[in-house]
């Protein structure tokens, strides 16, 4: 039965498996409920471990992107945990293939930011960059919270906790991969729960 896992994964990877929430009849792609790493791809020094049923930074300047599937217009939603207001972290969208470089998705894709102490437009709910978030309504540190990335051509909505914290108009690509970003100060920034809705 343990041998069978890993070909079970590699199918997931190649098919991602659907979970129709009730209220909405578009089904949600499940790249990773933090339990696995599978279709999942590391560019750059650092790594993302699998502990407690999450995905955990650790090292970096890195990346690990999903590399089975690239996005048009979808919504993305994940949820990810610090243990301290200063871990820093982001969420890449819309980058080409990175190969080994995780340069890549800074130059060519948008992050959104995860850092609570970051300042303007380095702070939580940032286009990192490129515009601020107008609140932060992050919950207290070690609880989980829900982001929300809606991309549709080039507009970009961003919502933390259930709350609208940027609306952001693009010019980069319109189509590309999803990432998670491992930061050079170590910071052990969990995920779980990376689920994708195509629009």
């Amino acid at each position: 039965m343990l041998r069978l896992l890993p070909l079970f994964l590699l199918m997931a990877c190649a098919q991602p498996q659907a979970d129709t929430p009730n209220h909405s009849d578009s089904p949600w792609l499940i790249l990773s409920d933090g339990s696995h790493k599978v279709c999942w791809e590391m560019a750059g020094p650092g790594e993302f471990v699998v502990e407690d049923g999450t995905l955990k930074a650790t090292g970096g300047m890195g990346l690990l992107w999903y590399r089975a599937k690239s996005f048009k217009d979808f919504t993305l939603s994940l949820e990810w945990q610090v243990e301290a207001k200063e871990n820093n972290s982001g969420i890449f969208v819309r980058f080409p293939n990175p190969g080994k470089d995780p340069w890549v998705a800074v130059n060519h894709g948008y992050e959104l930011q995860i850092c609570d102490t970051g300042g303007a437009k380095h702070d939580t709910g940032s286009v990192y960059s490129f515009k601020e978030a107008s609140h932060m309504p992050t919950k207290e540190v070690g609880a989980w919270n829900l982001y929300e990335i809606t991309v549709v051509g080039q507009s970009y909505t961003v919502t933390i906790n259930g709350e609208v914290v940027n609306q952001f108009e693009g010019d980069r690509t319109l189509e590309g991969h999803i990432g998670l970003q491992n930061h050079d100060d170590g910071s052990p920034v969990r995920y779980r729960n990376i689920k994708v809705r195509e629009l």
